[in-house]
């Protein structure tokens, strides 16, 4: 358990759709009573402010909703790209150059063209977010090299499955790349970890940074899948003062024999974690992404193939195998739907539970086996607003089940949703939205609206299946301004989040008036939150 304040009420709260207020009594950063909050004059305590040790809240009446969950995020990557360059906005291949060369000549001495003399040996340019599924025109090793004059550059694209490089980043990284300049998958994911090899200090400042933002947006804890052995990442982030976040650290295949020899399970509490800490899923990637072309379907994409199956059926089978030997809970990328076909045969044939990641396009006939199987669809509601172009591009009149949330939700699986940071924005609210509106408030029409689902089933989806704040649960709690059921659209894309705990201990204050009378957060933040 995180260490948490002794004895803390959070007092005059509703939960979402009441009228009534209550006090919610927390110990040891458990919920131990849920009291109705008594009639009383505006400067009294609520009933139990005078016991020793107690620290009362008034939260005025506020709601409180179960703390969220991002359930897939790449926390190194989002932290790393709100401090590279943004192409997310980019229109076009020659847009996303010109955003490029912008950002060279704001550099300290310009783009100068002495740079193409001196080797090199400058810091690469790192852009992320392209999007080129959607533009007219292709990118190009040479349109690349006319704007960075012999600057590294490398530009990472939205779904991090392509990477777009110059001639200058080929060298210095020691690839090979044709004239369209491009990586993808295994390639791509290589040169964005190469990428990502910063001082430690510099990037757990970052992550440090972006965990704060995601606390501020109620969230209580991510399932990260950042591409390498991530224990011993958190654990030195977790000494070094990080407490903002619960983290399940995914592992992934190449990493199954180690974390066996060291007796890890999912579920399993990391010793050194401050009770923060827990082994995540197994993830295992079997296709590709939709903006790449390379996520495995059973027709062909316009432009011909039918993308990448990066792990076969027996490959697969094999390691769900080994997965439930080890103890490991199995999280299978799969986007294209005969991925989707080949991930749940496997499961089928492997008598295995676990998760499917994206779950973006899948078969008629395979819904009904989610819920037969027993899996959860992990799924990332706001890319079927960001990905709606590429889809209907890719795969035209069959999009009536792509980013399926309510077909899944009625076959009986169990749907979990995240944001894919740095794919979409590590914001639930925003997720949250996109899944129960299908509309990005762009003035266009909703996409696929009868995929929608309430938001009741967005806020238990959010919260592991919490839908309410009962007696014995972990004191992991948003505090929002306003009734998340009520609300109108635009307001809950965008909810006001007055506090976030963690078992019990503040992780965002927000101002909430203490009961000193101060209105400040009283020191309830913790140090290094």
């Amino acid at each position: 358990m995180p260490v948490a304040a002794p004895e803390l009420v959070l007092a005059s709260v509703r939960q979402p759709g009441e009228t009534e207020s209550t006090d919610i009594h927390i110990t040891q950063g458990v919920v131990t009573r849920i009291t109705a909050a008594e009639q009383r004059p505006d400067d009294a305590s609520p009933a139990g402010a005078s016991m020793t040790g107690t620290r009362v809240v008034d939260c005025g009446g506020r709601n409180v909703i179960p703390g969220l969950w991002d359930e897939h995020v790449h926390m190194t990557q989002w932290a790393m790209a709100a401090n590279r360059i943004d192409l997310s906005h980019a229109a076009s291949a020659r847009n996303a150059v010109e955003v490029v060369r912008s950002s060279l000549e704001d550099r300290p001495g310009g783009n100068r063209r002495k740079d193409e003399n001196d080797g090199g040996t400058g810091p690469t340019l790192v852009g992320v977010g392209f999007r080129d599924a959607v533009w007219a025109d292709v990118p190009s090793l040479a349109m690349l090299d006319a704007v960075t004059h012999g600057v590294p550059s490398a530009l990472i694209s939205h779904d991090l499955h392509c990477v777009w490089l110059n001639s200058a980043a080929a060298r210095r990284y020691g690839v090979e790349v044709d004239a369209g300049g491009l990586l993808r998958e295994d390639a791509a994911f290589a040169l964005t970890r190469e990428l990502g090899r910063l001082p430690d200090a510099v990037v757990d400042a970052w992550v440090g940074d972006a965990a704060r933002k995601a606390a501020a947006r109620g969230v209580v804890g991510i399932v990260d899948f950042e591409m390498t052995w991530n224990r011993d990442v958190w654990l030195r982030r977790i000494n070094g003062g990080f407490g903002s976040l619960r983290v399940e650290a995914g592992v992934y295949p190449e990493h199954l024999d180690r974390a066996r020899l060291e007796a890890m399970r999912t579920g399993q509490d990391i010793p050194g974690g401050n009770g923060l800490l827990r082994v995540g899923p197994l993830k295992v990637l079997i296709d590709g992404s939709l903006n790449t072309r390379t996520a495995y379907c059973v027709d062909p994409y316009p432009h011909g193939g039918r993308g990448l199956l990066t792990v076969s059926e027996p490959e697969l089978l094999a390691l769900l195998v080994r997965a439930r030997e080890a103890g490991f809970v199995p999280a299978v990328h799969a986007i294209g739907d005969a991925a989707n076909q080949v991930a749940l045969n496997a499961f089928e044939a492997a008598g295995i539970r676990g998760r499917i990641e994206h779950a973006q396009f899948v078969r008629q006939e395979d819904f009904a086996r989610f819920g037969r199987l027993g899996l959860t669809a992990s799924v990332q509601p706001a890319h079927a607003l960001d990905d709606r172009d590429a889809a209907d591009a890719n795969w035209g009149d069959r999009t009536d089940r792509a980013f399926p949330l309510r077909s899944l939700l009625a076959a009986g699986a169990t749907l979990v949703l995240g944001s894919d940071a740095p794919v979409a924005p590590l914001d639930p609210w925003a997720a949250m939205s996109a899944a129960t509106t299908r509309s990005s408030r762009d003035g266009r029409a909703p996409w696929h609206p009868e995929q929608a689902i309430t938001r009741e089933e967005a806020l238990a989806a959010s919260a592991r299946g919490r839908s309410r704040i009962r007696v014995g649960d972990p004191a992991d709690i948003a505090v929002l301004d306003d009734d998340p059921l009520s609300v109108p659209d635009e307001v809950f894309s965008s909810m006001p989040v007055a506090a976030t705990l963690v078992a019990g201990r503040f992780t965002f204050g927000g101002g909430l008036t203490h009961d000193d009378g101060t209105g400040d957060d009283g020191g309830m933040v913790a140090s290094g939150s």
